[in-house]
Order: structure tokens, then sequence, then C-alpha cells
């Protein structure tokens, strides 16, 4: 039936509402994975930018990591073009097709409601058809009885003629109202039939052709809403390339050589090979020998006095290891004193000394410089020095001048700027002189005068690092200079490079003096060079000792022992009359054997 066609017709229409807020949901879905994505991508960028002021900015002078910080940039850039797929998605899809479906219900709504109308309309007509019908109905059949009626009393001669006239007159009136409701019964039936004509071939189709290209419009908008789905990611894919392109640049900026020489560059020391070790000669009791030219440079053949090397400042040569460098500069490379005759501490205060210690100054010095205990007990120590000195007398030439280059320059821009303020507040005050009622010309003599100071104190603290870079590059070797074999040892000019063991002076000619009244004490910049030594592991115990005798442990890579105190044994001895001992971690030297009473462990290596 139409009712049914109805029916159907609404629950298919529906249905399309349905798949179109199904399909608004899905994009909408979309658009929020986009913005996740983005943000993540952001986020993911922002993680790995180097932050500011930081040891990271100064790694992205290499290629390699500028090619990486372009690739987070590029990403960022990325992320960017899935926040606009999100935004269009959204204006031109879930936006627009939201106000359609409002505006698609609506439109729905109105169609069925004159579908229901006219269906009810016509039930109506339908309704008045049958009554009218029901009626004439009647009507014929009260004139037949009313016709019968009156033949039965016209023929029966008991009846009056009233009687009979009465029932004539009756039976006209019968007949008479069953004309009427004739004529009105086919004037019903007439406008039925139009009325059902004009509603099932002009009213319903009309609406059903409604309902149809409600429901096509639908179909099509929906199509269309799907091809800008795609057309939305279609326009960033240009964009993308183009960042896809410049990570693919970036990478093919890469200089393997450019890095390789900003990293030379870098830690470009300056410092000079070493020379060859000579050939100690055990054979001759008390009179061992090492070369001038050695790392530990302690021992000469009783003559002059060698000069430290001047190319060689602020560093032990780097490719020597902690166990091996320890051992060259702290033993003491003297005879150990004999034991006490008495088993008092104030027997032998001190143990008698070697006498090659009084014809040795500088190796003596030199040994003293390196290992004194008060001061620095491991390399360890050296990592919690605080701040560098200011000459940067701590870092290897090379660095030193790259350091002195970049303060000279900080402080020249320093100097400019506060030049353009002192020109600045120079025009100001000509101008108030000029014009008296703009301003006081002399409420700015007290900040000129500041900013003169200023200049002054700048302009020496230039000069000063100006002399510190002259002398160094002085003394940094040329390229075609004969190589020296001094550079093992460390240079105590100003500053030394461990400035809390710098403890001699060099003379104008280069050499060293002994001039005890300068001795300072400074304190030990922490450099990236110390943690080499910070990483290796201590030399591992072999044993424990008793200490037979009290010793002060004065000279050179010695420690002071108590009579009766326990200590570990970390090197036994090797020929020369020391054991290398250890109190804690950071207290270790060397003791006369005969001082010791030594226990081996077994399992030791």
């Amino acid at each position: 039936s139409l009712q049914d066609q109805f029916d159907n017709l609404e629950k298919h229409t529906q249905w399309g509402i349905d798949v179109l807020e199904k399909y608004i949901k899905f994009v909408k879905e979309r658009t929020e994975i986009e913005l996740s994505y983005a943000k993540q991508l952001r986020n993911l960028s922002k993680k790995y930018q180097p932050k500011k002021n930081s040891k990271e900015e100064e790694e992205y002078r290499y290629t390699s990591t500028r090619a990486f910080l372009a690739t987070l940039n590029e990403m960022n850039d990325y992320a960017g073009q899935h926040e606009v797929i999100s935004e269009n998605m959204t204006s031109l899809i879930t936006g627009e097709l939201t106000r359609y479906v409002q505006e698609l219900k609506q439109e729905r709504k109105s169609h069925f409601h004159d579908g229901r109308k006219a269906q009810q309309h016509i039930e109506t007509c339908w309704k008045q058809l049958e009554a009218s019908k029901r009626r004439f109905e009647r009507d014929c059949k009260e004139a037949d009885r009313a016709q019968q009626y009156f033949e039965k009393m016209d023929a029966d001669i008991n009846v009056t003629k009233a009687d009979v006239e009465k029932a004539r007159q009756q039976a006209q009136l019968r007949h008479q109202m069953a004309e009427d409701s004739k004529a009105e019964y086919s004037s019903t039936l007439q406008k039925f039939n139009s009325e059902q004509h004009d509603h099932y071939y002009t009213h319903i189709p009309n609406i059903f052709q409604k309902i149809q290209e409600m429901e096509e419009r639908r179909i099509v908008r929906m199509g269309e809403s799907m091809k800008t789905f795609a057309e939305v990611d279609r326009q960033v894919i240009p964009i993308i390339g183009k960042c896809l392109d410049e990570i693919t640049k970036a990478a093919e900026s890469i200089d393997h050589k450019n890095d390789s020489q900003l990293v030379i560059e870098a830690f470009k020391s300056g410092f000079e090979p070493p020379g060859d070790v000579d050939f100690e000669d055990f054979t001759q009791p008390m009179k061992r020998t090492v070369s001038e030219s050695s790392l530990s440079n302690s021992r000469g053949d009783g003559k002059s006095e060698p000069k430290f090397g001047g190319k060689s400042k602020g560093k032990l040569w780097p490719f020597i290891k902690k166990n091996k460098l320890m051992s060259l500069l702290t033993s003491p490379h003297q005879p150990p004193p004999p034991p006490p005759a008495s088993a008092s501490p104030s027997a032998v205060p001190n143990g008698p000394q070697s006498p090659k210690q009084q014809k040795e100054p500088l190796s003596h010095r030199f040994n003293e410089f390196m290992t004194s205990k008060p001061k620095i007990h491991c390399f360890r120590s050296l990592k919690r020095g605080g701040a560098g000195p200011e000459d940067f007398s701590n870092l290897p030439p090379e660095q030193r001048r790259k350091k002195l280059q970049q303060k000279v320059d900080e402080l020249n821009k320093d100097i400019q700027k506060e030049m353009d303020q002192r020109d600045a507040l120079t025009k100001m005050k000509d101008v108030y002189i000029k014009n008296p009622q703009m301003g006081d010309a002399a409420s700015v003599d007290h900040r000129l005068a500041e900013l003169g100071q200023n200049i002054e104190k700048l302009r020496l603290e230039v000069q000063k690092f100006e002399g510190w870079l002259a002398e160094v590059e002085g003394r940094l070797p040329a390229r075609t200079e004969q190589a020296r074999r001094q550079s093992g040892l460390y240079e105590a000019q100003n500053t030394s490079a461990v400035n809390s063991c710098a403890q001699d002076r060099e003379s104008p000619d280069g050499s060293y003096t002994e001039e005890q009244s300068q001795e300072t004490e400074m304190k030990v910049p922490a450099t990236d060079f110390d943690d080499e030594f910070d990483d290796e592991e201590p030399l591992p115990t072999i044993g424990t000792c008793k200490a037979l005798y009290t010793f002060e442990g004065q000279n050179e890579g010695t420690i002071s022992v108590a009579e009766g105190e326990m200590l570990y044994v970390i090197e036994e001895d090797k020929g020369d009359g020391w054991t290398r001992i250890r109190r804690n971690e950071d207290e270790e030297g060397y003791v006369p054997t005969s001082y010791v009473e030594v226990y081996l462990d077994k399992n030791a290596k």
C-alpha cells in the first residue's frame, strides 16, 4: 500500500542520514589523529632541540649535527602540514556536513509531513464518499417502503381517503429525499474520483520526487566530501615533499672532512711528542739515571740543571695512562732511608736523605710540583678544583690561544657597546644644553663618568689578555720548527697547568728558579682532559702492611705513616727499596720497605 511505501522511504532516508553522520564522525576522528600526530612530532622535535647556553649548542658546529638540527626543524614544518590537514578537514568537511545534516533533517521532515497530509486528505474524501453513499442507500430504502405502504393503503377499502392521501404524500417525500441523496452521492463521487486522481498522479508523485532528489543530493554531497577528504591530503603533499627534500639536502651537506678538521682544531693542544726514554743502568748502585728528555726528567748527571721545555705548557702528554704516569711522576727516584736505630718517632724524624738530592734540585722541585700531597692526592681531585685561572693557563697552548682570542673579542664587543652608549648620552647632553627645557644636562654626567670608567677597565682587561695572547702566540711552535722532545713536562710560568701544585717560577730565559717565597696555592680547574684520569680504576690492593717505624714522608712521591699503623699494599718493592702503599682513596705513596712489615695476599696477582 501507499502507506507501506511511505514507511519504507522514511526508514531509508533515516538510514542515509545515519550514514552521513557516521562519515562526519569518521572525519572528525581523523582530524583528531592528525592533531595528535602533529603535536607528538612537535614535541619530538622540541625534545631533541639543543638547549640554550648548554654544551649541546657547541656540538652543532659540526655539519652532521647541523643536518640533524635541520631535520628537527623540517619535522616541525612537517607537523604543521598535518595541522593544516586537520584544520581544512574540520572546516571543509566536518563543519559543512554538520550544517547540511541539520538542513537535510528539516527537509526530510517537511516532505514526509506533506505526504502524511495528502494521505489524510484522500482518506477524508473517501470517508465523505462513503457517508454520502450510505445516506443515498438509506433514503432509497425509505422511499421504497413509503411507496409500498401507500400502495397498500390505496388498495385497502377500509382505509379513509385522508389516510391514503397522507401515505401518498409521505411516499412522494421519501422519493424526493432519495433523489436528493442520489444527486449528492453523485457529486461526492465525482469529487472523490478527482481528488484520488490528483493524489495518485500528482501530489504523491511530487512528494516522492522531492524525497528522491533530497536523497540524491545527500549521496552527491557525501561523494564530494570524500573527494575533498583526498584533496586536503593532496594539497599538502608538495610542501611535505619540500620538507623531505630539505632533509635530504641537509644530509647531503654533511662534510666528514670538515667535521674531522673541527675536531682537530678543537682538541689541538700545541704539545710536541716526548723524546725517547733513555736506558736506566741498574748495574751501578745509587747512580740510577733517567734521560733529561724522558717524561719524568727527574735525574741528571749532576751538572747544570736542564731547562723545562717552553713549548710544553699546561698538560701532561695525553696518551700516557694514569697508572704509568703516576708511577713515573711519584716514584721517589732515590735510595730509601735506613730504618732508625730506635723505634721512637723522634729518633729519625725524616729519615736520612739521599746524597743525590742536593745535587738534583730541579728533579726534586719538579717531582714535588707534580705530587705535592697536601695539595692534590690524586688526579681525581682535579675535577673538584672549581673555576679555571683567568689566563686559561690550565689549557694546552693551542686551546689557550683560542680562549684568549675569544676573550679579547668579547671584551672588544663590550667596549664598543659602552662607547655607543657614551656617544648616545653625549648627544643627549648636547641637546639638553641647547634646549634646557628638554632636560638637565648635568643629570647625565654621572652616567657618562661611569661609562668612561667602564671603558677604561675594559681596555685594561683587553691589554692584559692581549699580553697573554702575545705570550702564547710567541711560544707556540712553528710548523717548520724542529720538534722538541721535552713536551711531557709541566711548565710553571705565571699560573701553571695544575695551579694548586705550582711552586716553581720561570726566569726570563726559560729556566726555573727555586724561590720559596713565590710558592702559592691556587684553585685547580676542571678540564675535559682530567676526565680521562678520573675514569681510570685505582690500582688493586695486593696485601697489607704494618708500619714498624714512623716515617714523615716529606720527599717527592712519599707518604707519612705512624708506627703501628695498618695500610694497604698496592705495589711491591721493585728492588729499589721502596714499597707503594695506600691509606684511603685519595692518599697513597711510597715508604721505605725496611720501615714496614708486608703481608701479601696469596690470591693477588
